[in-house]
């Protein structure tokens, strides 16, 4: 169970990385166009592609995962990444998250607890 849970988490950080990356990117490239220029930018911008290479690594992690344990528990377990998204809003991105938010990752928690237990 503890690899299991392992995995998962790093499956997750890897997940909430690759999110958390193109977020940044996006706001690097500018305005959207269909132009060689900005097609150019974000094919050269570092956090663009770290984003890629972190949701690649998920998947791998998440073939594995689900090769060798059930759906029925793997699946559910991947609301962890919900509580480390916000966190990365909160620490990273430098987002505001109402007590709501927070009361609903308290609610996810408890969910995961019970999808373990």
């Amino acid at each position: 169970m503890l690899r299991l849970i392992f995995l998962i988490i790093l499956q997750s950080v890897l997940l909430v990385g690759s999110q958390t990356l193109l977020k940044i990117a996006v706001g690097i490239f500018g305005k959207f166009s269909f132009t060689w220029a900005f097609i150019a930018k974000a094919l050269t911008t570092w956090q663009f592609f770290m984003s890629g290479v972190c949701a690649l690594s998920a998947f791998f992690i998440w073939i594995y995962t689900l090769r060798h344990y059930d759906f029925s528990l793997a699946y559910p377990l991947l609301g962890i990444s919900y509580i480390i998204g916000l966190f990365s809003a909160w620490l990273v991105l430098g987002e505001a998250v109402p007590l709501t938010r927070w009361i609903g990752v308290i609610i996810i928690v408890v969910g995961v607890y019970f999808t373990v237990k």
